[in-house]
């Protein structure tokens, strides 16, 4: 039985493929149209010689790299130093130094989220439960609308 069935799906198959194939081919009477020719944007003058090279070039846009060079040579003398590159870290470090020594101890490192954690325990247990753990939530800011 199982032959049978697949016999005449088999035939049903290549019946619709070749109504696919008769159908896609293309008819010799209607042939494509021609392409438009090219017209050129620019209706002036022709330059050549000497003339052509007195034409400014057109200005080219920086590249990434070129612009996150830029940002880091600070003195803009074509050069990065080791404290203009370490410039934007200085301030961070800073910031976490707390007493000013020059150097970070384990509580000045973790000082933000050691504080998040105690405003966070309000019973004072030395662990966070799931109700006060809510509250370290990261606040969303509302996406800006888009100016399309």
């Amino acid at each position: 039985m199982i032959r049978y069935v697949a016999g005449v799906a088999s035939a049903l198959l290549l019946v619709a493929a070749g109504i696919f194939i008769w159908k896609s081919r293309a008819e010799a009477d209607s042939p494509l149209p021609e392409a438009p020719r090219a017209e050129s944007a620019y209706s002036g003058p022709v330059l050549t010689g000497r003339a052509a090279s007195a034409v400014a070039p057109a200005a080219t846009e920086k590249s990434k790299e070129e612009k996150r060079f830029a940002r880091s040579d600070k003195n803009k003398d074509g050069r990065i130093t080791l404290a203009e590159l370490l410039e934007p870290r200085r301030k961070a470090f800073a910031k976490l130094d707390r007493d000013g020594n020059g150097s970070l101890s384990f509580p000045e490192w973790t000082g933000k989220t050691g504080d998040k954690f105690a405003s966070a325990d309000a019973d004072h247990s030395g662990w966070l439960s799931p109700r006060e753990f809510e509250t370290t939530k990261p606040k969303t800011r509302p996406k800006p609308k888009c100016r399309c």
